[in-house]
């Protein structure tokens, strides 16, 4: 279960499935916005049961940009943060943060695991 300032950080391919994810966890906290993935727009913000701060880093130059972009009150704040392309970013996320890696299999599968990132273990 998700709770008030979890971080989730997604890391596939492109096309991968981290948006569609993010739809599943958006319905979960009872959010009616359509869920599009924030490509341009860098951050999208959605209200239900608590806030979700959308993500997307695949256009920044590195962590220097992401801290630039003020996102503290959302990664410390009271809703559930969720970062595409985290892979840019990983050394500014705190290590309570949750790596969602997401692969795409052979027979149109994904192949989803789920890493506690401050104790390693993978589910």
């Amino acid at each position: 279960m998700l709770k008030p300032g979890d971080i989730i950080a997604m890391q596939g391919t492109l096309a991968a499935g981290k948006t569609t994810i993010t739809k599943g966890i958006a319905q979960a906290l009872e959010i009616q916005d359509t869920i599009t993935s924030p490509t341009f727009c860098l951050i999208s913000e959605y209200y239900g049961k608590m806030p979700l701060y959308h993500m997307d880093v695949y256009r920044l130059d590195g962590a220097e940009e992401f801290i630039n972009l003020g996102t503290d009150d959302m990664l410390y704040g009271d809703g559930v943060s969720i970062i595409e392309w985290s892979e840019k970013i990983m050394s500014e996320l705190p290590k309570k943060t949750i790596i969602l890696r997401i692969t795409p299999q052979d027979d149109g599968s994904r192949l989803i695991e789920l890493e506690n990132w401050g104790n390693g273990e993978i589910q």
